[in-house]
């Protein structure tokens, strides 16, 4: 299978070459040149399967330049050696009238860590698959998970460096700290003076200065990337959504061929875009339910077919979803139109003046896949609450938008497929938030006494690396302009 660019550029790499290079020259993200299609009979198949054996069959399909053996030895790279805190890797829990896909319990407790444990394995294969010679630099813009994740799954990897980007003081504390105190040789961590949009759009100028490049030739470094933009990191993220049906079959909660629903808290639309290239695949799914915070562009861009980034910019209690710019959106506009032009002619005004908007063929194309809505801080508290009180289970903030937006699909539709809302963060993550939501007494804690205070009310013990971080040594203090990263990058590159 062959990948090219979303908005054009003729040239055709495969798997490997387009993980190792990421964005293609031209600016836009690969995509593959067909979806592979599955049936019935391959998604029964993996009910007896583990996690890893089910990831190696999807990605299969997509990676036809690796090796069986190859994807095997990435695969259980990735998912094993005690780096997951549970069994199944990616369980699904029966909340009863929900069903909560739990993607948080690798090593830094965030969903990012299903791809991010897998991307390095298959960038490293990758560049001795390729014979590649130059040492590739990762550059990360992060909104908290992205970053920990990456620089933890990278770290002290062969003939790869990474640096993340995070926008000063618009992470949680602890994903800070997560950061902050990561240990590595060949790893870097700066704040960016901005929010997640400077940081994001600063990477991408990066990546697109010719110039630039020339300067890290000279070092022998190439660029790559670690975000949703890079076709290894989505890939491993088409899995969960297969491992989820799989794990509902092999429960009885739904019966062969029968679809069902995913609410999905979204950012960056990476996350909701795995789940399309799976329906489109074959998966049984019906609808997919793209939940947003009070930054709703994505909200609605799906409901009125315009992208309008010119709005203001709220910090919320869900800072990974504080996003005006969803760079895998684009993915989806080729996907739908499959006009590359016409792609790279939305994205060049989306540049030029903040927005656009899609033509009414394309903005019913998309209605039919995704539905759309959005809760304020107020409303996601509100159901951290009402679902501990029902259940006793605490969500993250994250997955409280999605959950609460579920809720609201299902009263407005009446749509009564099997609801599986994807959970996306451990609620320790975000403990001052879920402890104020849950109106519990917290005054004088600090990080490690909220953390204490929210086990004593949760039944899933505090994860390993957040109990950690107590006694971790701040290794990064780096901060910079938004308009200075690039200087920032070559005197890492130079140390």
């Amino acid at each position: 299978m062959n990948y090219s660019s979303t908005r054009g550029e003729n040239v055709k790499l495969t798997s490997a070459q387009a993980i190792i290079k990421g964005l293609a020259t031209d600016g836009g993200l690969f995509v593959p040149d067909s979806l592979p299609q599955v049936d019935q009979s391959f998604i029964e198949d993996l009910l007896p399967l583990s996690y890893e054996e089910r990831a190696a069959k999807v990605l299969s399909l997509f990676l036809t330049d690796y090796t069986a053996e190859e994807i095997k030895t990435c695969v259980n790279n990735a998912y094993g050696q005690g780096k997951f805190d549970c069994e199944d890797r990616a369980p699904v829990t029966d909340l009863g009238n929900m069903q909560v896909l739990e993607l948080w319990h690798g090593p830094t407790s965030a969903f990012k860590d299903m791809a991010l444990q897998l991307l390095p394995q298959l960038m490293s294969t990758a560049l001795k698959k390729t014979g590649e010679k130059s040492d590739v630099l990762i550059l990360v813009a992060t909104s908290g998970d992205t970053g920990k994740a990456a620089l933890e799954g990278f770290k002290d990897v062969d003939q790869i460096s990474i640096m993340v980007f995070y926008p000063e003081g618009g992470v949680s504390q602890i994903q800070q700290l997560q950061m902050l105190t990561q240990e590595g040789s060949n790893v870097n961590v700066t704040a960016v003076k901005g929010n997640f949009d400077d940081a994001q759009s600063g990477v991408k100028v990066i990546f697109g200065d010719k110039e630039f490049a020339e300067k890290l030739a000279q070092a022998n470094v190439k660029l790559s990337s670690a975000n949703s933009i890079n076709w290894g990191r989505l890939v491993p993220q088409i899995v969960y959504y297969f491992s989820a049906y799989a794990d509902l079959r092999k429960a009885g909660t739904i019966k062969a061929g029968e679809e069902v629903n995913f609410t999905v808290p979204t950012g960056n639309f990476g996350n909701i875009l795995a789940g399309f290239y799976a329906k489109q695949m074959g998966l049984p799914v019906h609808k997919l339910i793209c939940a947003s915070n009070a930054n709703n562009v994505l909200t609605d861009f799906l409901q009125t077919g315009r992208y309008d980034r010119n709005r203001d910019f709220y910090k919320t209690i869900t800072p990974s979803m504080d996003i005006l710019i969803s760079s895998n959106l684009e993915r989806l506009l080729y996907h739908v139109t499959g006009n590359k032009e016409q792609v790279a002619g939305w994205m060049a005004e989306l540049a030029k003046t903040g927005n656009y908007e899609v033509d009414k063929d394309t903005r019913g194309k998309i209605k039919e896949f995704f539905w759309a809505d959005f809760v304020d801080d107020n409303a996601t508290k509100a159901c951290i609450r009402q679902v501990y009180e029902q259940h006793k289970y605490v969500l993250d903030t994250h997955t409280a938008v999605a959950y609460q937006v579920a809720k609201n699909y299902r009263h407005e539709t009446k749509d009564d497929h099997v609801m599986v809302v994807v959970s996306t963060a451990s609620p320790y993550k975000f403990n001052g938030s879920v402890l104020e939501a849950l109106q519990a007494e917290t005054a004088g804690l600090d990080e490690f006494g909220l953390l204490d205070k929210l086990q004593s009310l949760n039944e899933q013990p505090i994860p390993a690396g957040l109990a950690a971080l107590k006694t971790k040594e701040v290794r990064h203090k780096g901060v910079c302009e938004k308009d200075k990263m690039a200087e920032a990058v070559l005197d890492f590159v130079k140390k």
